[in-house]
């Protein structure tokens, strides 16, 4: 029997009125990153490396217009 994935949602998530929210949830094989808004239209699949190197750039603010 296989457990399903634990999806979590970032505390940041319910502050203003953003409506940008994503989840993310530990598979055995990689990290899944998805909408929480739409969660029935699947996950990207990170390896933790590449996981941990999105999260640096969004800490360090790379992604904004």
């Amino acid at each position: 029997m296989t457990t399903p994935p634990v999806w979590r949602k970032s505390t940041h998530s319910t502050e203003g009125t953003s409506s940008q929210c994503v989840e993310v949830a530990q598979f055995p094989s990689h990290i899944g990153v998805r909408d929480s808004k739409a969660p029935e239209s699947g996950h990207l699949r990170l390896s933790a490396d590449s996981f941990a190197a999105l999260l640096a750039r969004v800490k360090r603010d790379e992604f904004r217009a």
